[in-house]
């Protein structure tokens, strides 16, 4: 008589769980190792391209920066509640601890927006560096961190005065930033291929350290507890960082074009955003760092938002005309965005 286990089993104990299974002659059904998929689509519309996304898990909110407004759509309902426009490139947003104000890095406008997170209203524009791009809310010094994406700086906010409080120079262009909840801020450095180590109490670089085996680090994520970073690079490859002393961890497999990474601190599971229609998902408790799931999304669906009180992830894309030929002006073209398409898509277990 044959006879079936299903073991809904944490990733640690998967391989573990497979070996007895084997030895017992018996198949197993892992429930973790395919653990994601497709579980809804939000079909938004709207002109404008976009860049990051955010998820205010509490409020059921997530924020997408649309061009030159910022849009924010209910996440239990999958529709627009509301938008902050009047900006002028919008690229990041960072939220404060106590769900009050909202902070925008507006590239084109070289500024900070700040925005009440109840009413959506803009309450005052900060002007930073030249093309604020990553951005993220410090906690120890309550301050705003705008990441200038041509300035090679980052502009250090002061969130009580609303003003720059200090200007950091970096050794190369700065892409996503993340944070340690004690003062210790982390960016990484795209055209130079590491990634830096910032004091918030001081505001002061403290490190430079080189991303082994990374090319073009974009996405960043953070272990906090583990002391680990995961930065998403060009050529399939996610770099894993230890936060404390620098040292390259792994090079795991993730899909191409990636644009932000994600951290599931319930199930050790690092996530990457990859333009070629590929969500990634990393076993990060496993030995090797083992690529558990290559999740087909969509095209163009390179950035992405974590929400950990759901464990639902959300990416964004929309469908793309024919690419333009290739002229001296513009000798990289990109694909027209079909018109209205622009869509959510939601992950789930």
């Amino acid at each position: 008589m044959s006879t079936q286990f299903r073991l809904d089993l944490s990733i640690r104990s998967r391989m573990a769980a497979a070996l007895l299974c084997s030895v017992l002659g018996l198949p197993c059904l892992l429930a973790a190792q395919q653990p994601y998929h497709i579980v809804d689509r939000w079909k938004l519309g709207g002109e404008g391209g976009w860049d990051y996304l955010l998820v205010d898990s509490s409020a059921h909110r997530l924020y997408l920066t649309r061009g030159a407004r910022v849009d924010a759509v209910d996440t239990q309902t999958g529709k627009i509640v509301g938008s902050i426009a009047g900006l002028h490139g919008t690229h990041g947003i960072a939220l404060d601890e106590v769900g009050k104000f909202g902070y925008i890095s507006d590239g084109g406008g070289n500024a900070v927006v700040v925005f009440d997170r109840a009413t959506l209203a803009t309450v005052a524009t900060i002007p930073t560096g030249q093309n604020p791009d990553g951005i993220v809310f410090e906690p120890r010094t309550q301050t705003v961190w705008a990441f200038n994406g041509r300035s090679n700086s980052v502009s250090v906010i002061d969130t009580a005065k609303r003003k720059v409080a200090a200007t950091i120079a970096l050794p190369g262009k700065p892409e996503f930033p993340a944070v340690d909840g004690k003062g210790i801020v982390f960016d990484n450095i795209e055209d130079k291929n590491e990634i830096v180590r910032l004091d918030a109490k001081t505001d002061k670089l403290t490190a430079e350290w080189p991303l082994v085996g990374c090319d073009s680090p974009s996405g960043l994520a953070f272990d906090v507890p583990g002391g680990r970073l995961f930065s998403v690079c060009d050529g399939k490859k996610m770099a894993v960082t230890d936060a404390a002393t620098g040292k390259s961890l792994a090079t795991p497999g993730i899909g191409d074009g990636p644009d932000a990474a994600g951290w599931d601190a319930a199930h050790k599971l690092a996530f990457a955003s990859c333009g070629e229609g590929i969500l990634t998902v990393v076993d990060t408790a496993t030995a090797g760092y083992p690529t558990i799931e290559s999740l087909p999304t969509q095209r163009g669906a390179r950035t992405m938002a974590y929400d950990a009180g759901t464990d639902r992830i959300y990416l964004v894309t929309a469908e793309f005309g024919p690419r333009p030929a290739a002229t001296p002006e513009n000798p990289r073209p990109r694909a027209p965005m079909v018109p209205g398409t622009f869509t959510v898509l939601v992950v789930g277990r």
